[in-house]
């Protein structure tokens, strides 16, 4: 309760929201990217669907490698004046702003280029941009077991959090609903004269983010890195360097099952929602921007119920609920006919509260499974996010490949409708099924609650307190013994006049540049300070 108390009045509202917008840029990206990649390559650029499942994949794998290689390169980053978390947080900034925008542009002077030559031309800004992702997303998750240690604060971290993915996805929908109905030109189904009005989203997009961006790195101050991690032993999770003991808990791979199971079932349902709505249900094609907007203000108003929900039912029961809705909403999917605008709103609605639950919940999850470890937090989120990225990528992939459509070598056929369809209900069912079962055995599991605790040990304790007669925190010998001979302790007989020294030379303290040769002895020293 102490520490809860204390995480409390560290925290105030102006780190909440500053810390909840530094995932802004990313989160508009996303939402552009998994809702409308497929989309804009398939009917804008006229890629195959194939073709553009791969560019997706080739994303994802590029998200899934340098995840965990950012994890642990922030974990092993040195004490820096403006946060370790942060400088990785700004490369991904810088990465993501200079490569997004060119996209969801089409190629300049290729009109007569050929399809190799354009899948060519898109592949290096995908993987700048998702190494950019990558890098922003596990330096801010990293940074909230270190901002708070308090299991509510970290449940109000997520939901800001979350409100601000939600309403970054909200602001995107909004937008490609006006730029679609006064920028796009045709009939109502996309086609590459569609494209100004994808260019105009890119561009407000990635300006808007960065604005966010801004009040992120001004207004947060990155907590000074904790003194434990110097004096952690060789089998503690708390040394950056030891990171591959977490392999050796079973807690790691269910909440990694739980995390990659979440963000499945969010995320296919982002990319293959405009489509459903599109191929399946044959609404008109600004609902590709009212559907999803539908989903994301849903899950807003739902984040607003995460920090009561976890307090009544815990983290597994929340997790369960969701599980519930999930699983009602993709069986109702399933039955909804051609033009019931109305099913389709209402079924929208239940996916977006039951997505948001999942997701706020799996995210704390996660933060409890870290909780004091924090020297190996970044890896703990890269690899959950290497097992996200790369589970979607090759999930929709695999989509791509099987479409009944690529046969006849065409991007859309006949054989669309009750393809999608079977995509959104038996692909998100099926995810919610595997995280039901992930969840049940863990349900007299307590997360984050490890045999080896990564405590500090008792000798290392007694160094930092100087109950330690043999050892000395401030002298390795006096002068005038000899070097082998054990360190006596300096208790002048007088009280010393500060700024010289008392007594016999043979009292005088040995040499403080000896005592403090090696760099974790320099760390120390600092921290102490």
């Amino acid at each position: 309760m102490a520490r809860c108390i204390e995480g409390t009045m560290k925290m105030t509202w102006r780190t909440r929201i500053c810390y909840g917008v530094g995932h802004v840029l990313n989160d508009l990206c996303a939402s552009m990217w998994f809702t409308y990649l497929l989309l804009y390559l398939h009917k804008v650029a006229q890629f195959s669907n194939v073709a553009s499942g791969t560019l997706l994949l080739i994303g994802q794998v590029a998200d899934a490698l340098s995840t965990p290689f950012v994890g642990v390169e922030s974990d092993k980053t040195g004490d820096c004046r403006y946060g370790r978390r942060k400088v990785w947080h700004l490369v991904g900034v810088v990465c993501v702003a200079s490569s997004f925008p060119f996209i969801f542009n089409l190629c300049i002077g290729c009109e007569n280029a050929s399809t190799w030559a354009l899948f060519v031309y898109y592949v290096p800004f995908i993987v700048i941009f998702q190494f950019g992702w990558a890098s922003t997303q596990i330096s801010h998750l990293s940074l909230i077991p270190e901002l708070t240690d308090c299991e509510n604060e970290k449940v109000t971290l997520n939901a800001i959090r979350y409100a601000a993915t939600v309403s970054s996805n909200i602001f995107v929908f909004l937008v490609t609903w006006v730029l679609i109905s006064t920028e796009g030109k045709g009939s109502d189904k996309l086609s590459p004269s569609d494209s100004t009005a994808f260019m105009y989203v890119v561009f407000i997009v990635v300006g808007t983010g960065l604005l966010f961006m801004l009040v992120f790195h001004i207004g947060l101050k990155e907590p000074p890195r904790s003194c434990t991690y110097i004096f952690a032993n060789e089998k503690s999770k708390r040394s950056a360097g030891n990171w591959m003991h977490w392999f050796k808990e079973i807690q790691f791979y269910q909440v990694a099952a739980l995390y990659m199971c979440t963000r499945l079932i969010v995320n296919i349902t982002q990319v293959y929602i405009p489509m459903y709505a599109l191929e399946t249900l044959l609404l008109s094609k600004d609902t590709i921007a009212k559907i999803p907007l539908v989903i994301y203000v849903s899950g807003f108003l739902s984040t607003f119920l995460s920090k009561p929900l976890n307090k009544c039912y815990g983290r597994k029961g929340t997790f369960f609920l969701g599980i519930l809705m999930i699983g009602g909403v993709s069986a109702w999917m399933y039955y909804i006919n051609e033009k019931d605008y109305t099913s389709a709103y209402g079924a929208s609605a239940l996916l977006g509260v039951g997505g948001s639950t999942l997701l706020v919940t799996a995210l704390t999850m996660l933060a409890d499974l870290i909780g004091e470890n924090v020297e190996t937090g970044a890896f703990v989120y890269g690899a959950m996010s290497f097992t996200d990225k790369l589970s979607n990528g090759v999930t929709i992939q695999l989509i791509q490949i099987f479409h009944p459509c690529n046969k006849l070598g065409e991007t859309c056929c006949a054989g669309c409708e009750i393809y999608y369809k079977e995509v959104m209900v038996f692909v998100t069912g099926g995810a919610t099924i595997i995280s039901l079962l992930v969840l049940i055995s863990m349900l007299k599991t307590k997360i984050g609650d490890f045999e080896e605790s990564g405590e500090i040990e008792a000798n290392v304790q007694d160094k930092l307190l100087g109950q330690n007669a043999s050892v000395s925190t401030s002298m390795s010998r006096s002068v005038g013994s000899p070097p082998n001979q054990p360190c006596l302790m300096y208790e002048p007989s007088t009280p010393p006049r500060y700024g010289s020294l008392q007594g016999s030379p043979h009292d005088v303290p040995c040499s403080i540049q000896e005592d403090f040769a090696s760099s974790q002895e320099r760390a120390r020293r600092n921290c102490e300070r």
